[in-house]
C-alpha cells in the first residue's frame, strides 16, 4: 500500500471533540516542513536545470489532477501579477480542463495521451519544462505527459508523495515528499497537497529571482492591480529613492512598475 492511502495514524474522528481535531490535524501539518526538508537537494537540481532553459526562452509547465492540478494552476497564475512576467512563461494545466478548476470531471485524470495534446496547444520548444504533480505517483494523464515531454527531448520532473513510483521513475529530476499517511485517510488535499504548496513555491519563487524578477527582496516588476499594490510600489520607491509619497506615487503611476520608476528616477538625478 502507497504512503499517501495508508490509514490514518487516528481513529474515531468523528468521537473527537473540536479542539482534539485541530490539535491532531495540526500535529501532522507539523510533519510536512521536515518532510520537504529532505528534498531540498533534489529541488535544487531541478531548480538549476530550469532557469538556464528560460533564460533561453524555455517556459515552465505544471501538469496535474485534482488537487495536484490546481495546485499547479494556482502557483502558475499567480507568477504574472507577482513578477510582472508573460502568462505563457509559467503555465498550469490540469486534467478536464478548466471546469475541472471547480468541479471533478469523470476519468479525466485516466487518460495518458490527453496531456501532451493539452500542452501541445500552447506549442513547446526544447527549452520547456514539465513538471508531473500527483501525490499518488501514478496518475495516468500526469505519467503519460512527463514521458511524452521525455520523448520531445524537453525537461522533466515531478513532485509527489510516494517513493519510487511509476512518474518518479519517468521524469529526469523527481521530488518525492514523503509526508505519511494523511488525517483522514487518503485525503491527499491535506499534507499532501500542503508539500506540493511549499515545493511549487520554492520552484517558482527561486526560478523568477534567478532571473531577475526581484530586486533585493522587493517585487520590482509586480502588476499595479489594486490599491494596495500602488501604496506598496510607492513605499517600495520611497525607500529607493528618498521621495516624499506623493512624489513616488507620481513616478509609479507614470512608468507603471516599480523598477521603472526608480530607473528612471537615477537616469535623470
Amino acid at each position: 500500500m502507497s504512503t499517501t492511502e495508508s490509514p490514518s495514524l487516528y481513529d474515531n474522528l468523528e468521537q473527537m471533540d473540536i479542539p482534539s481535531l485541530l490539535q491532531n490535524i495540526n500535529e501532522e501539518d507539523k510533519k510536512v516542513a521536515f518532510a520537504v526538508e529532505d528534498q531540498l537537494d533534489a529541488i535544487a537540481k531541478l531548480i538549476a536545470e530550469i532557469i538556464p532553459r528560460m533564460k533561453k526562452g524555455g517556459r515552465l509547465f505544471y501538469i496535474g489532477a485534482g488537487t495536484s492540478g490546481r495546485l499547479g494552476i494556482l502557483d502558475a497564475s499567480e507568477c504574472p501579477p507577482t513578477y510582472g512576467v508573460p502568462h505563457d512563461w509559467v503555465i498550469g494545466i490540469i486534467a478536464g480542463g478548466d471546469y475541472a478548476i471547480r468541479k471533478a470531471v469523470e476519468n479525466a485524470e485516466d487518460n495518458p495521451d490527453q496531456a501532451w495534446k493539452d500542452i501541445n496547444e500552447f506549442g513547446f520548444n526544447e527549452n520547456d519544462t514539465v513538471i508531473g504533480i500527483a501525490a499518488s505517483g501514478t496518475t495516468p494523464y500526469v505519467i503519460g505527459g512527463v514521458k511524452a515531454a521525455n520523448n520531445a527531448g524537453l525537461l522533466t520532473g515531478c513532485i509527489t508523495c510516494n517513493l519510487n513510483t511509476p512518474l518518479s521513475a519517468a521524469v529526469k529530476f523527481p521530488i518525492q515528499v514523503i509526508v505519511g499517511p494523511e488525517f483522514v485517510t487518503g485525503s491527499t488535499r491535506m499534507k499532501a497537497g500542503t508539500a506540493q504548496k511549499l515545493v511549487l513555491n520554492m520552484i517558482s519563487t527561486t526560478v523568477m529571482i534567478k532571473l531577475g524578477r526581484v530586486k533585493g527582496n522587493k517585487m520590482v516588476d509586480m502588476q499595479l492591480s489594486n490599491k494596495k499594490l500602488v501604496v506598496r510600489g510607492t513605499r517600495m520607491i520611497m525607500e529607493s529613492t528618498g521621495l516624499e509619497e506623493s512624489g513616488a506615487k507620481e513616478l509609479l503611476l507614470q512608468y507603471g512598475s516599480v523598477r521603472a520608476a526608480v530607473e528612471a528616477f537615477y537616469s535623470k538625478n
